[in-house]
């Protein structure tokens, strides 16, 4: 489906709220929405909506992650891994 066919007025989002609802369940393409010809907002799907939440959440863990590195902060690889076994057979019963 072309993009232009996912532009619309906001008296077209008015009148077709249930049609464009039913198209976002469908193939997930967000609509722009303009207003006096201007593009105004954006319209997607909750499925859409939340997985690009998500994705901001652990690109931001990402971030603060790489951060952590350089600053000199954080633990090797080995050394976590080392400490991991240790605690497993701590807690072995």
């Amino acid at each position: 489906m072309q993009a232009t066919q996912h532009i619309k007025s906001i008296s077209y989002l008015k009148s077709h709220a249930a049609q464009i609802a039913e198209s976002l369940d469908m193939n997930g393409t967000p609509f722009i929405i303009t207003q006096n010809g201007e593009a105004s907002m954006v319209v997607e799907g909750i499925q859409q909506y939340q997985d690009k939440e998500n994705l901001i959440a652990m690109l931001k863990v990402v971030a603060m992650g790489e951060k952590d590195r350089l600053d000199g902060q954080g633990q090797r690889v080995e050394e976590v891994r080392a400490l991991l076994a240790q605690k497993r057979t701590e807690h072995k019963p």
